[in-house]
């Protein structure tokens, strides 16, 4: 097996290229076969969201979601891994987070980007508040139980 590039994490306020962060990824790689990309962008609801706003507490998550990654890393053969979390105010239709995950073969690929996105949706340091059209600001949004029970799937039988 080729050496694992260590993930690449970054939490930030700009916004990011899903093209040119999977051709940092593969660019002059012959050894992945796969690539496996989630984007998740911000949704208006209907007409309802001017914005969502994002907080997180700096270095506590970027540790945390470097936690997670390395043990995707861990779990799956993969050859490279970017995590892409955006904070600050993002308006619809703009990318809030990116996972990218390389291997030689696609299931390593797929399985370990549910794993990163599963973890994101229902366990990373992240706050979201919505910001109505109308000019009201709406309150924070919960998590969900349907992204808990997903992420319950991927838990090691020794945990």
């Amino acid at each position: 097996m080729s050496a694992v590039l260590a993930p690449t994490v970054r939490i930030q306020r700009e916004d990011f290229d899903v093209a040119a962060e999977i051709a940092g990824l593969t660019q002059g790689r012959t050894d992945i076969g796969a690539v496996v990309s989630f984007s998740g962008l911000c949704r208006d609801e209907q007409g309802a969201l001017s914005a969502l706003e994002l907080e997180h507490y700096p270095g506590m998550a970027e540790a945390e979601i470097g936690r997670i990654a390395a043990e995707a890393v861990e779990r799956w053969p993969l050859q490279g891994l970017t995590v892409i979390h955006r904070h600050g105010k993002i308006r619809p239709s703009e990318n809030i987070v990116l996972v990218v995950a390389a291997s030689a073969h696609r299931q390593a690929a797929f399985e370990a980007a549910n794993f990163l996105m599963d973890y994101l949706k229902s366990r990373a340091p992240f706050w979201k508040k919505e910001h109505r059209a109308d000019g009201s600001e709406g309150g924070w949004v919960e998590a969900k139980e349907t992204d808990a029970q997903a992420a319950k799937r991927w838990k090691s039988s020794s945990e």
